[in-house]
């Protein structure tokens, strides 16, 4: 789901994988150093990463950070 904004995109993705605390972190560490985001959520009960950016972020970029962290990004 994205919502766009005149200044922002909010995006909620799913991630697969997550359990724990740490987990959130790895995932919010990785996709808040993609250009542009200037907010991650990670909650691991529902495995929905909250993302916002000030442009659209490509989902391949997304998924290579997300991948990075150690998870993977839930198809669509």
């Amino acid at each position: 789901m994205t919502a766009e904004t005149d200044t922002q995109t909010t995006t909620v993705y799913r991630v697969t994988g997550m359990t724990c605390g740490h987990c959130e972190g790895a995932v919010t560490k990785e996709l808040t150093a993609l250009p542009g985001v200037t907010s991650v959520k990670a909650v691991a009960a529902t495995g929905e990463v909250t993302v916002v950016s000030a442009t659209p972020l490509a989902d391949e970029d997304v998924r290579a950070a997300v991948d990075e962290a150690g998870y993977e990004l839930a198809e669509a």
